[in-house]
């Protein structure tokens, strides 16, 4: 059997079903074959990085891989960006690359590039198959690296003389890698809980690891047991209920409009965090984040453990093992705890901390739309954000009430992520609606997937928050080194037309202008069944509630 075949053949058997690329001459072997497999769907982007974004996103509404696909040269490294994204957010899926001959890599030949050691520093672990005999290994070896510990994109290079080498092989030989899950030692455990017992204010940091290992339930079910506040992490949004009375929210030095969260921790003596990284958006200055509190840490990935914080009891293991560990715990020791007044004023608190919806006014605050957000597009929803002040204003001013239904570039924050990444969610999902937050400048990297979205009929909703600036960055240079240069865009509400841009891709358009004009707007978008693109017309300098440390928020007017 042909190597390229026997490629397909073990992708279908490790159970990818969706696949997203651009076909090109170092990967048309295994084309052929992905031609002749209907049970994988292949979606044809338009540039290589949107089809890694895309399987990312895949991933993270769904909880399955999909398959990225590409050819050699500058189509590999178009992938870079799109690996990493993946990797600091720990979202595993398969990257495929084509090559030039093994006999060309490292003399200069057209298109070879060493993309497996280009990846290396951002990847979980790359390959060049050079042995056609190792290629069954190879990919059931990367298919249990991605699903395995802390999950990430795995690439596999592919040379053409590879590919289209032949081998005996037979599917029914080949067996897909069940990953165990990494169980939690019980003394420590029993040590978490006592901890947790004896503290006077406790409290919960949910991270995104608990939301991707499908914990978030039985968390909430120990929270409620023991009677603790729940913080989620930007990465955690929608991994409890908003209204849930022990839900404090979220927090960091970007959550300013969630500062309940920052208060609450800050008046905390004992942290349980679960399945979270304590990284710099969320902990500021770790001085002040830390104070004299005392940590527990659970995440799958014991590099992690002690990094930033050096907690009291570090235990390595799958959340999905250590949270039901714990309330079984709790319960054998009938640690539930009594109620405090603290745990009964996070309703009051919450709604004091919200911010006051404007619904007037001539020109529109961009904070104010995201009220209309929540207003017009239900909890199945998905959300898509890249970076930039829309994304802050995202975090800290939507309501989501389900995991797995916010799909933010975290640990990345990149631009252009948020529209393939819509297109990967609503595959995912069945195409079902997911609707991306942008600002003015995002929209112009990767704009062109809106074809995609178009050519597939899939129903996603694009959100143009059109302030004419690089919001973030005029922010950062006002109020961090007192100037302003190269971030006004006038031209962006001028002579540069986003609407005709998207008509031109497909898709269905409209310009705001007014308060009044919003919620119709965004209405025929949420009931449309093709891709529709929403740009509206904002202020110009907003600035967004932020700081260097949770103690200390900006809070602008």
């Amino acid at each position: 059997m042909q190597i390229a075949q026997v490629i397909v053949e073990i992708l279908k058997k490790e159970g990818i079903t969706d696949a997203f690329g651009i076909p090109g001459a170092g990967i048309n072997p295994v084309y052929k074959y992905l031609k002749e497999t209907p049970e994988i769907h292949h979606y044809l982007m338009r540039h290589e990085e949107a089809a890694v974004h895309a399987a990312d996103a895949y991933y993270r509404a769904s909880g399955k891989m999909a398959l990225a696909i590409c050819t050699s040269g500058p189509g590999a490294t178009n992938f870079v960006t799109g690996i990493y994204t993946a990797w600091i957010d720990s979202v595993p899926l398969i990257a495929i690359t084509g090559q030039g001959n093994s006999s060309q890599l490292g003399k200069g030949a057209f298109q070879c590039v060493d993309i497996a050691a280009i990846v290396k520093p951002v990847c979980k672990k790359s390959y060049c198959v050079l042995d056609a005999s190792r290629i069954a290994e190879t990919l059931r070896e990367a298919f249990a690296e991605a699903r395995s510990g802390r999950p990430g994109p795995v690439l596999i290079d592919l040379p053409l003389d590879i590919q289209m080498a032949d081998i005996e092989f037979n599917i029914a030989d080949y067996t897909p890698v069940v990953p165990g899950k990494a169980k939690p030692d019980q003394q420590l455990i029993k040590k978490a809980v006592s901890l947790l017992d004896a503290a006077e204010n406790p409290v919960i940091v949910m991270g995104g690891g608990t939301v991707s290992a499908g914990a978030e339930k039985q968390l909430l079910e120990f929270a409620e047991f023991m009677n603790i506040p729940v913080i989620t992490t930007y990465m955690a949004k929608g991994g409890l209920p908003e209204a849930h009375p022990l839900n404090a929210g979220q927090m960091g030095i970007q959550a300013g409009a969630s500062s309940s969260g920052n208060q609450i921790f800050l008046e905390s003596d004992v942290v349980l965090g679960v399945g979270c990284r304590f990284t710099d958006r969320h902990t500021g200055a770790l001085g002040v984040y830390k104070g004299d509190r005392r940590f527990i840490h659970i995440d799958i990935d014991p590099n992690e453990i002690g990094k930033l914080i050096e907690p009291e009891v570090g235990i390595a293991a799958d959340a999905a093992e250590a949270v039901p560990a714990l309330l079984q715990e709790a319960r054998s020791t009938g640690s539930a705890r009594k109620g405090s007044p603290r745990v009964g004023a996070i309703p009051l608190r919450k709604k004091n901390a919200e911010r006051k919806w404007n619904n007037a006014g001539e020109v529109i605050d961009p904070r104010d739309v995201f009220g209309y957000i929540n207003s017009v597009f239900n909890d199945e929803t998905y959300f898509t954000t890249g970076c930039g002040l829309n994304q802050i204003w995202s975090g800290q001013y939507q309501k989501i009430n389900r995991p797995r239904k916010y799909l933010p570039s975290g640990g990345a924050g990149t631009l252009g992520f948020d529209i393939p990444a819509a297109i990967g969610a609503s595959v995912g999902a069945g195409k079902q609606k997911a609707v991306c937050i942008m600002g003015d400048f995002g929209f112009t990297f990767l704009v062109e997937e809106l074809a995609v979205a178009a050519k597939y009929e899939l129903p996603i909703v694009v959100i143009i928050l059109n302030n004419a600036y690089l919001s973030l960055i005029r922010q950062n240079q006002k109020y961090a080194y007192k100037y302003e240069y190269e971030v006004a865009m006038k031209e962006n509400k001028d002579f540069i037309n986003y609407i005709q841009v998207a008509q031109g891709l497909g898709c269905q358009a409209e310009r705001v202008f007014t308060y009044e004009e919003i919620q119709p707007a965004l209405e025929r978008a949420a009931a449309a069944a093709k891709p529709y693109v929403v740009e509206i017309i904002v202020e110009d300098a907003t600035d967004c509630n932020m700081g260097n440390d949770i103690a200390h928020i900006n809070m602008f007017a």
